[in-house]
């Protein structure tokens, strides 16, 4: 259920974003800045929320983050301004992070077998693809039968239902060895995610040569540098560089940035285009993304299943292929392409969006010792939103760059530069899909995995001796 209404969150708002333009007279920036600053939160501190819940407690740390996003939803429906939307959104995202990185920890260590835990995981990562893809449509009902306000709505009851039952079924867990906070590194993360967020949405608006944007550039630079640094030198760091010693762990992540930034750059563009240039309303551009929609609801249990039985690289293949015909089809878009066309692209898009998720989930937390799965699941789920907040950015300012006059008369040509790196997020997650699940790779992952059990604590002996 948490994992519902965030994932939810993440693409619902999309839809509203024409009617939130003309209410707060936003630029196509604000716009951009109502999804970003959700989205570079969430990736800021969920991997500060993995390690607090592996050392105050997963249910408490579960619970309290299920509190904050929905009173941050309440606010959010309430905000009078676009400055209060983005500030409320922010508080959203810190009660987000809070939940899914633990939701998967909770789940690794309540699952013993393997084959039982890869399953559980599959089916947990398929919520993510059903979420996401329901997030356009709902979206889109909501809209236009009710206001834009409405879509903060959904996660009230939601929440409230998810706080009471993880009273009454979820067992508290800690790790038995939980590792000390680490403020220095998580101020790092904030000052990477938020510098290189600003500085490609505002650059096309300040000058890409301006002064400002060309000292955000470097800060970025300089804070990733000093964060790789220090944490190699922490006994207990924030992230542990060595995770990505691991290929499929490091593929996981990879993937999970160049699939979410293609899932959030399509949402992005699509929204606007069906809206702004075909003139279609909420709900009709909801319903036209309901073969997207439909085809990650289906596609995405299916490829947990296979994920449990036979492993990640047949689901992540067919999602590179499916992802890069999609969006090809798309790379001539104009004002008069047919419904057709872009129904079966959505429908390609909707399936390899819906394969992409179990396999992240999966093979993130795949070999990594119990203690280390809140971190472990923390990174993958950072990569998604770090992949999210940069597709917004990036696609968005690749479209708005070209364009020239009004979002109606010109979006549809301008987002042609936007589809194309769209297409090459498609190959990455082709290519990378290949690449991590070799036998090659899985050698690296059980390399890992016996560098940090060799590190464990060793188990207090019995009083029998």
């Amino acid at each position: 259920m948490s994992l519902l209404i965030v994932g939810m969150d993440n693409t619902i708002v999309n839809v509203a974003l024409p009617s939130i333009q003309r209410d707060f007279h936003a630029s196509v920036a604000g716009l951009q800045w109502t999804i970003d600053a959700y989205l570079v939160v969430l990736a800021s501190l969920l991997m500060l929320s993995g390690s607090m819940a592996d050392r105050f407690g997963r249910r408490r740390t579960f619970q309290l983050g299920l509190v904050i996003f929905t009173l941050g939803s309440l606010l959010c429906s309430l905000a009078p301004s676009l400055v209060w939307l983005v500030v409320f959104r922010m508080l959203q995202a810190v009660g987000g992070s809070m939940l899914n990185p633990v939701a998967v920890s909770i789940i690794r260590n309540t699952f013993d077998n393997p084959k039982e835990r890869a399953q559980a995981l599959g089916a947990w990562g398929a919520v993510i693809g059903i979420s996401l893809g329901l997030g356009p449509v709902v979206g889109g009902i909501l809209v236009h039968t009710v206001g834009w306000r409405s879509i903060f709505w959904v996660n009230i009851p939601v929440g409230v239902a998810a706080i009471a039952l993880t009273a009454r079924f979820v067992p508290e867990s800690k790790a038995a060895h939980p590792r000390r906070l680490d403020p220095i590194g998580q101020i790092l993360v904030i000052v990477f995610l938020v510098s290189l967020t600003y500085s490609i949405i505002e650059g096309p608006q300040a000058g890409w040569g301006s002064e400002r944007i060309v000292g955000l550039f470097a800060l970025a630079v300089v804070s990733l540098g000093s964060l790789v640094w220090y944490e190699r030198r922490r006994d207990e760091p924030l992230i542990d560089v060595r995770f990505f010693r691991s290929t499929p762990f490091s593929g996981a992540t990879l993937i999970a940035v160049t699939a979410f930034a293609a899932f959030s750059g399509f949402l992005f563009l699509n929204t606007l285009y069906l809206q702004e240039v075909r003139g279609l309303s909420p709900l009709d551009a909801g319903l036209y993304t309901l073969p997207m929609a439909a085809m990650t609801i289906v596609m995405a249990p299916i490829s947990g299943a296979i994920v449990g039985r036979r492993g990640p690289r047949t689901p992540l293949v067919v999602s590179g292929c499916a992802l890069v015909v999609s969006s090809l089809m798309l790379t001539g878009l104009s004002a008069t392409t047919s419904f057709t066309w872009l129904i079966v692209s959505y429908l390609l898009f909707g399936i390899g969006f819906g394969l992409v998720n179990p396999p992240i989930t999966q093979t993130a937390v795949s070999g990594m010792p119990a203690a280390q799965a809140g971190v472990a699941a923390a990174v993958a789920s950072t990569s998604r939103q770090v992949g999210q907040s940069m597709g917004v950015a990036v696609v968005g300012v690749a479209a708005t760059s070209g364009l020239h006059g009004a979002l109606g008369s010109g979006l549809a040509t301008a987002s042609h530069a936007g589809w194309w790196i769209i297409t090459g997020c498609g190959v990455g997650v082709l290519v990378l899909g290949v690449v991590t699940t070799s036998a090659r790779a899985r050698r690296s992952a059980q390399r890992t995995a016996e560098l940090f059990e060799s590190e464990a604590p060793p188990t207090a002996a019995s009083p029998r001796g």
